[in-house]
């Protein structure tokens, strides 16, 4: 069995910061008086919701992207990759948070990680089909 200790550290740590936005969305509904469902009002609330929302939204891709990468080119790899889109996802978080401007460095980590990541993925499966047939 090939263990890929690092690979999951790395989801370990995307799901993680993951968690710290949606504690992050909690403290704003308290802090600007937004009880739920509602997800408007007060601007700084919606920058927190945003974050949580986005990063929502891209971490079915990230995932796949790197447990594909892991099993095609090694855990390390991945691994480091995976770390890269945390990083970017944090500075995106902080970024989005301060001024919604500020978000673009952050976006631009993660999605240089996530095209790595799949084009990995993709190569490795298409050099598999390559020698197995």
């Amino acid at each position: 069995m090939t263990l890929i200790n690092w690979t999951a550290l790395a989801t370990l740590a995307a799901l993680g910061l993951y968690l710290v936005m949606g504690v992050r969305v909690a403290g704003a509904r308290r802090k600007y008086k937004i009880d739920a469902p509602a997800t408007t009002g007060d601007p700084m609330f919606e920058r927190h919701f945003r974050v949580q929302m986005n990063t929502l939204e891209w971490l079915p891709v990230f995932l796949a992207a790197l447990w594909l990468c892991a099993f095609y080119w090694g855990d390390r790899i991945a691994a480091i990759a995976g770390a890269v889109w945390v990083v970017g996802r944090f500075f995106y978080m902080i970024g989005y948070v301060s001024d919604p401007r500020a978000r673009r460095i952050g976006f631009l980590i993660q999605w240089l990680a996530v095209m790595f990541l799949m084009a990995g993925a993709a190569w490795g499966a298409i050099r598999a089909i390559m020698v197995t047939g």
